[in-house]
């Protein structure tokens, strides 16, 4: 392989969230009575940190969301991910070949932990993301499109950010990692690949994903 550390995005790329979480995002925020659809949602919080959430409502509407948001979408979010979340077709196999070629790879993650945690529990991958193997925007403060997630993974993973090939799905995840100096392919299963401007490749089964990589 020609790198040395695979990255992966979590949300719509290891596992089916995207519709499950902007749903509720999109229902939430109206409800609070900043009208969005799940469209809007998809367009301006897909791939991004819970914070980027606060910015935007407070710059368009000029006013902050009640201090339980973050508590209460991520209390409807976790609930739902118990309920319904599943795995993207084509990861686990993926991860065994990965693993089986003695290939590192881990997950840097725009959600909290818990939510990876959970999500990976829920479907299965936690048997493939241990201790070491998991990085999320809480680690570093700054969420995507900054570099500094993608760039702490590769530090933690002992691999040179030119050395690194990232799997992302949103703009803002494209936009980090290339910001970090790393190679992105595109999953393009929710995405248009048209909004992966900058990408290596994009890809729409998992089960091409190997030989993209080779």
């Amino acid at each position: 392989m020609r790198y040395d550390l695979v990255i992966f995005d979590n949300d719509g790329v290891l596992v089916d969230s995207e519709p499950v979480s902007n749903t509720i995002l999109a229902a939430y925020l109206t409800e609070l009575g900043h009208p969005t659809t799940y469209e809007d949602s998809l367009r301006d919080y897909m791939g991004a940190a819970v914070h980027r959430i606060h910015d935007l409502v407070l710059e368009r509407s000029g006013q902050r969301l009640p201090e339980d948001f973050d508590d209460t979408f991520h209390a409807r979010v976790f609930a739902a991910f118990e309920r319904e979340l599943e795995v993207v077709a084509g990861v686990p196999e993926v991860l065994e070949k990965l693993a089986a070629e003695g290939v590192p790879y881990c997950v840097a993650s725009s959600g909290s932990h818990e939510r990876i945690r959970i999500g990976h529990r829920k479907t299965g991958l936690d048997r493939w993301f241990g201790e070491g193997r998991v990085f999320s925007a809480q680690d570093v403060g700054r969420g995507k499109p900054a570099p500094d997630l993608f760039l702490y993974a590769a530090e933690r993973m002992g691999v040179a950010p030119e050395r690194c090939v990232v799997v992302e799905d949103s703009p803002l995840g494209v936009r980090a990692a290339l910001a970090a100096g790393m190679d992105v392919y595109g999953f393009t299963a929710m995405t248009p690949a048209g909004k992966l401007a900058g990408v290596k490749g994009c890809f729409d089964d998992m089960g091409t994903l190997m030989e993209l990589l080779g």
